[in-house]
């Protein structure tokens, strides 16, 4: 067992759940980081730029060795009790779109997201000050991802205003269906998150932030593919989203 996830195994779980309850705060999909200069033949030449890919997603630090530990669900159940207060019970989230909701969603996804802020590769100053105490390690998010990955996922999700569906649909199927699936299941090989069962208005204020590259860590396929969506076409594609039948869920 590595330095950081003995650290983290044993610190008392009680005396972690602060630290907890701020990592949980805004879990929920800029590049990552950028490229580092390196000392070649000619010291103050610069590496060449990173692939947008490895950028966006690079395997490494404490989000590579969280998805290597083995997540314990019950562990993660423990330490999720603190979340409730925003999350609500089962992790269902809240239809205003304060907090998403995070059952059945990829535990890549969610191990993604949440070494991304705890690195600063994703803005959330709510949960930073918690995250830069370095209280919780590796093997506690996995075991929070393991533990809200496998919970249901209840089709009573926020919706949108339904007045433009058919619009939303078309849009949804131009750009987003090669990576969200056609029916918002995601890929958890890949870190895309499943969209269906998410609230209107949480989806709708990250594709805005994406769209505007206020979240500094999204996937640059999607900046892209959305790039000249107005808020009202990105509207239209949250309500259509918001409404796709809960599939892919444990």
């Amino acid at each position: 067992m590595d330095m950081c996830n003995e650290l983290a195994m044993s610190t008392p779980i009680g005396a972690r759940w602060a630290v907890l309850a701020g990592l949980c705060i805004a879990l929920a999909t800029g590049p990552s980081a950028l490229a580092q200069g390196a000392a070649g033949p000619a010291a103050s030449a610069p590496a060449p730029a990173e692939e947008p890919e490895t950028t966006w997603n690079a395997m490494q630090g404490e989000k590579l060795q969280a998805l290597r530990a083995t997540g314990d669900a019950a562990r993660g159940e423990i330490t999720f009790e603190v979340c409730q207060g925003c999350h609500r019970a089962k992790a269902l989230g809240r239809p205003d779109g304060s907090y998403p909701r995070l059952a059945g969603q990829h535990a890549s996804v969610l191990i993604k997201q949440m070494t991304d802020v705890r690195a600063g590769r994703r803005r959330n100053d709510k949960m930073l000050p918690f995250i830069d105490k370095h209280g919780v390690g590796p093997q506690d998010i996995a075991d929070i991802a393991a533990y809200l990955s496998r919970l249901p996922v209840p089709p009573t999700q926020g919706q949108g205003p339904g007045t433009h569906l058919a619009d939303g649909e078309k849009l949804y199927k131009n750009a987003c269906v090669d990576c969200h699936g056609a029916a918002g299941e995601g890929d958890a090989t890949r870190f895309y998150p499943r969209v269906n069962g998410q609230h209107f208005k949480y989806t709708l204020r990250e594709m805005i932030d994406i769209r505007d590259g206020v979240r500094r860590n999204a996937n640059p396929t999607m900046v892209e593919a959305i790039k000249r969506y107005t808020n009202a076409d990105l509207e239209a594609v949250a309500d259509h989203m918001s409404r796709l039948p809960v599939t892919g869920a444990r």
